[in-house]
């Protein structure tokens, strides 16, 4: 008997983790402090909200647009991204998508066949796993050393005849690590050197904190035939629930992705899209805020996480949305997080729910999402945690 491809994986993260506050009461004076997900929930800046407005007076608004995004989006996206990074990225490079989810599962999909194989570096973005298993195709995991970065020559020896890219997310979700340069580069040399693709999401590229490209892949004029970069509109514009997103690739697998999102979507939401355009056109100051902001809470948990480490906490990881804490407790992460909401008040993801079954990292780790709370917030998380009276693990909880 067959099993439904939904079977053959797990069930959402977030969905999975809201579970845990059903019974849970939150007193005004001591409320959820939610560092579960990674999702702006300020709406967009007002004169966005004014602009969606006026072009909710638009018919076309409300129909079917192109299968791959309008093109002044793709071209205006293009157009950023080539000065960003240096090189040449053209409108017909750029496909405009339902959310950068989206754009992965189109690649994916153009990619692989049954059984065919990706490799994720460990800890993963969990829907990236997800869409994997639901597509038959296997995930082979990409251990990552004590700076949790991955190496392009540990990369190597798991590729076979079945494998057909490596996916890295930099900034990092769940550890907010910035690949350096050269490790990117170095992906890149090795995927086209195999005849794979590299599919690099760039989703929090927006709040990385060096200045400058991340790299420098798309100053290659043949950038195209071997990486496959993913944006996101989400988090840098605070467009979550309008789902738009992106690809960058080849003319030629950009109609291949077409044929997915003709029978997904059929084409991504007009009214989000314009919002994208605008914010293109008229937010660069603004964003540069809000990455200034992020920047400054993810100092703040630098400076503040000494209390912790104290206590035997370690902070593995911080950058663009995300902290990774090694914790110092003898149980697993998975049974700390839901004790977590009852003691702490805190809603945070176990990082088991980022890595396989089998690797022991998985138990020893939390993620940390931390672009929702300002500074106040992140003293208190430090107060709640630095309170935890749980049995230490005998070694300390070193990994």
């Amino acid at each position: 008997m067959t099993v439904p491809r939904t079977k053959a994986t797990f069930r959402p993260p977030i969905i999975a983790a809201q579970q845990w506050l059903k019974g849970v009461a939150f007193p005004a004076d001591r409320p959820l402090i939610n560092v579960s997900q990674a999702a702006p929930t300020a709406p967009p800046p007002g004169p966005m909200r004014a602009a969606m407005a006026k072009a909710l007076e638009e018919t076309s608004t409300h129909l079917y647009g192109p299968d791959l995004g309008l093109p002044e989006l793709r071209d205006a996206l293009a157009g950023r991204w080539s000065g960003l990074y240096g090189g040449t990225v053209t409108a017909d490079q750029v496909g405009i998508t339902s959310g950068c989810n989206q754009a992965f599962a189109a690649v994916i999909a153009t990619l692989c066949g049954e059984g065919d194989e990706v490799i994720l570096p460990v800890p993963w973005y969990f829907n990236h796993k997800m869409w994997l298993d639901m597509s038959g195709v296997k995930t082979v995991p990409l251990s990552t050393g004590p700076d949790l970065i991955p190496d392009p020559k540990a990369a190597a020896a798991l590729i076979t005849p079945r494998t057909r890219a490596i996916a890295l997310v930099s900034p990092n979700n769940p550890t907010g690590i910035e690949y350096p340069a050269e490790v990117i580069h170095g992906f890149r040399d090795l995927a086209r050197d195999a005849g794979i693709q590299l599919i690099l999401d760039e989703t929090y590229r927006d709040f990385d904190s060096r200045t400058g490209a991340p790299h420098d892949l798309l100053a290659d004029p043949n950038w195209s035939d071997t990486v496959i970069p993913l944006y996101s509109f989400s988090k840098s514009f605070r467009l979550t629930g309008h789902r738009v997103g992106a690809v960058m690739t080849s003319a030629q697998r950009l109609e291949e992705v077409e044929k997915f999102i003709d029978a997904v979507t059929i084409c991504p939401a007009q009214l989000g899209q314009r919002a994208a355009l605008w914010g293109l056109q008229n937010l660069t100051q603004w964003l540069a805020g809000e990455r200034a902001e992020i920047l400054s809470r993810r100092a703040a948990i630098e400076t503040g996480f000494p209390r912790l480490a104290r206590q035997g906490w370690r902070l593995r990881g911080v950058g663009a949305y995300f902290a990774y804490f090694e914790h110092p407790f003898a149980m697993s992460a998975d049974e700390l997080a839901p004790l977590l909401v009852q003691q702490a008040h805190v809603l945070a993801l176990p990082a088991t729910m980022f890595t396989p079954p089998d690797d022991p990292s998985g138990a020893r780790h939390l993620r940390i999402a931390f672009a929702n709370v300002d500074h106040a917030g992140i003293t208190t998380l430090f107060d709640r945690l630095e309170a935890l009276s749980l049995p230490l693990a005998p070694t300390g909880g070193a990994a």
